[in-house]
């Protein structure tokens, strides 16, 4: 049918595939020759060919070389059984496996993702991003063929270093910055080089989750620094220091999750004496950092990166699926996170990088963060004003970022499975805890902050 909304190649592919869903091409039964189908219907042997290899892609036929093409045995499907599953129950405990199946669904009736780590896509200006893809794609000839630089796409890292340079962090393209696959990569990345079954890492509490997961999963031992307003308690930093000599401490010094709190001046100096005083590293998670007003204090800024390794990623600003983060250290370390990069996986996504590098040089991921930010900062503060209108509170108001820290009065993990009954997920403060202690805290996307089925749904159950 010419002048259909429906390509000529998809028509005859459909047929195709409905004749041989309908055994009227048998398995092993050869298909029509290009031409003669072709000439048959009145189509060119192009839009045939095209058609032929579709099916073949769908594993419906088989090219055989000087032969043509044949219909392929269907292999049986696994039997189904008499009736649907039933949905999983929730388990017995609410632990961060559940949390990141909620936040990645394929079965769970997740209907409002109240707990999400990520904006919703259309406050990230996919346009934007797909316009880059389509520029790389054009103009980027081999450079997305091959595997790349072990440390990345070498005018990205020099963009990036220049960047952190005017952020008052030493950084330099070729010695001190290494592209990764996200934020979780640079951490494992360190995590592997660094630390042996048995050592002792400081984390803050309230922290991310997945990093206890994911420490818990290197065997070493945890423990949590309290998080304040302005820092971690620096008194009971420096008691856990000189008790259990840890080899590193986990920050989050500006934009802090889930609370939005950021570092003062002070607390770093503090921070970072205490860290030379005890001998141990500082990874500073720098996820979050732009959705701060301004240039924020930053430890690898104080400690010019001896001690101190940054991290961050484009995903929260830019687009998650790109999976292009990074990570700044000194360069003994460096050469030898090359070194641990290629042995784990090679090369990071050359296209990616490329993508990321033309939205940060012609000036698009400045212009896109900076309206971002102010979406994100008028979505707080009605969230803010939302959550204290269902009875709950934020005692220590969040400076920036996508989450608002609020206290339900009550065992939020109790809360949180209420509402997964009532396909709602919410983040319970005990994920957010290194030992999995109670909590009356909930973290909350400010995303929701216009969603009204949401807050009636916490209003009830609150």
């Amino acid at each position: 049918m010419r002048g259909s909304d429906t390509t000529l190649v998809v028509q005859l592919e459909q047929e195709l595939t409905s004749r041989i869903a309908d055994h009227l091409l048998r398995a092993g039964s050869r298909l029509p020759s290009v031409r003669r189908m072709a000439e048959s219907a009145g189509i060119s042997r192009f839009t045939v060919l095209e058609a032929y290899d579709r099916l073949v892609s769908k594993g419906l036929v088989e090219p055989r070389p000087g032969a043509g093409y044949f219909v392929r045995a269907a292999v049986p499907a696994p039997p189904l059984a008499d009736a649907a599953p039933a949905p999983a129950a929730l388990p017995s405990h609410l632990d961060v496996a559940w949390l990141l199946r909620g936040m990645f669904p394929e079965s769970t009736p997740v209907d409002i993702p109240a707990a999400a780590g990520l904006l919703p896509a259309d406050w990230m200006n996919p346009d934007m991003v797909n316009g880059a893809l389509r520029a790389v794609g054009r103009g980027a000839g081999a450079v997305c063929l091959s595997y790349g630089h072990p440390r990345g796409y070498a005018p990205l890292r020099e963009q990036l270093a220049a960047q952190l340079q005017s952020q008052g962090i030493a950084a330099h393209k070729d010695r001190t910055v290494m592209m990764t696959a996200g934020v979780t990569h640079a951490l494992d990345l360190l995590f592997r080089l660094l630390l042996q079954p048995g050592d002792t890492v400081m984390v803050e509490d309230p922290g991310w989750f997945l990093i206890f997961g994911r420490l818990a999963a290197c065997g070493v031992r945890i423990v949590g620094v309290p998080r304040g307003p302005d820092g971690p308690d620096l008194g009971v930093m420096a008691q856990l220091a000189a008790v259990h000599k840890p080899k590193l401490f986990l920050i989050n010094s500006a934009v802090h999750n889930p609370t939005g709190h950021t570092l003062s001046a002070a607390a770093a100096h503090d921070v970072l004496r205490l860290a030379e005083k005890h001998d141990f590293l500082i990874i500073e998670d720098d996820t979050y950092a732009d959705f701060h007003p301004g240039v924020p204090v930053r430890l690898a800024s104080l400690d010019r990166l001896k001690r101190v390794i940054l991290v961050g990623g484009y995903a929260k600003t830019l687009a998650a699926g790109l999976r292009v983060g990074f990570l700044a250290a000194s360069p003994e370390l460096i050469v030898r996170l090359t070194d641990l990069k290629l042995l784990a996986g090679l090369t990071t996504s050359n296209l990616g990088e490329c993508v990321v590098h033309r939205l940060l040089q012609d000036g698009q991921y400045r212009r896109q963060v900076v309206r971002l930010r102010q979406r994100v900062d008028q979505a707080r503060q009605r969230c803010i004003e939302r959550v204290t209108e269902c009875g709950l509170t934020v005692p220590h108001l969040p400076y920036a970022g996508i989450f608002v820290w609020a206290d339900c009065g009550r065992n939020s993990e109790v809360l949180a499975r209420q509402a997964a009954e009532k396909g709602v997920l919410l983040a319970p403060g005990v994920l957010f805890s290194p030992v999995q202690a109670p909590s009356s805290y909930l973290r909350l996307t400010v995303s929701m902050a216009d969603h009204p089925k949401f807050w009636s749904i916490l209003r009830e159950l609150v």
